[in-house]
């Protein structure tokens, strides 16, 4: 394998690492947070106070891994030297990530609530903005196709979306019974999503080839299923 390879895995195996076990940990969390309040369990007092810090944590490094991704699929589509747009667009596309982590970086000191709102937004917004890129492989683009519905880039970038609302609404959710439950809700549906990242992102996976197969896979027709055939596997010098 070679140095773009694993790049390509770097994404994957952060995921399975660390946000999957974290996701594990914080909804067991959110689970004895609950029979706490309901005093249907008797937990430690402590379980709250964890719950909230390592799903701040969660949601980050859910950003952060995302945001991996991105780059790596940016920045080894094509050899440096080919890189569509030249310096210029890699100026900008590297200006909007730095962006980015600053805003996410940002909304995790900010305290008032207009200003965690508006990290959100440009957090969210320069998530969205890499990965409109054309480097970017989205399945489909259409809602209206199933392919959209099983891309895991869309699923990916709603998951970022459900856990930036998490993080910037922490404060207000402690205090807010309604945004409690808005809060419950989404991340049933982030549990969800994760758990169709987890099958899409393994489908993906499978139909990546390695860097030095692409050139010969990429060649093939994918509808009818049919690739040119390979060269002589005969020896140089060697006639019949």
């Amino acid at each position: 394998m070679t140095t773009v390879d694993w790049l390509g895995i770097l994404h994957p195996v952060l995921a399975v690492v660390i946000v999957y076990p974290l996701i594990g940990i914080v909804v067991r969390l959110a689970m004895q947070t609950r029979a706490r309040r309901l005093k249907t369990l008797k937990c430690p007092p402590t379980v709250g106070r964890e719950h909230s810090d390592l799903g701040r944590w969660l949601s980050v490094g859910v950003v952060l891994v995302v945001l991996v991704a991105l780059t790596v699929a940016i920045a080894t589509d094509k050899p440096l030297m080919a890189f569509h747009g030249g310096a210029a667009r890699a100026a900008q596309l590297l200006l909007v990530l730095t962006g980015t982590l600053v805003s996410l970086a940002a909304l995790w000191v900010s305290k008032a609530p207009v200003l965690r709102l508006a990290f959100v937004l440009i957090t969210w917004a320069g998530v969205l903005g890499l990965g409109a890129q054309p480097e970017v492989w989205r399945l489909s683009d259409d809602p209206l196709s199933p392919a959209f519905w099983q891309s895991h880039y869309w699923s990916g970038v709603a998951v970022v979306g459900l856990m930036l609302f998490s993080l910037g609404a922490q404060p207000e959710i402690l205090r807010d019974l309604r945004l409690r439950r808005l809060h419950v809700t989404a991340n049933v549906l982030a549990a969800v999503l994760f758990l169709v990242q987890g099958i899409t992102g393994t489908r993906d996976l499978l139909e990546i080839p390695l860097s030095w197969q692409a050139s010969t896979i990429y060649a093939c027709n994918f509808k009818p299923r049919t690739c040119p055939p390979p060269a002589s596997s005969q020896p140089p010098g060697i006639t019949p």
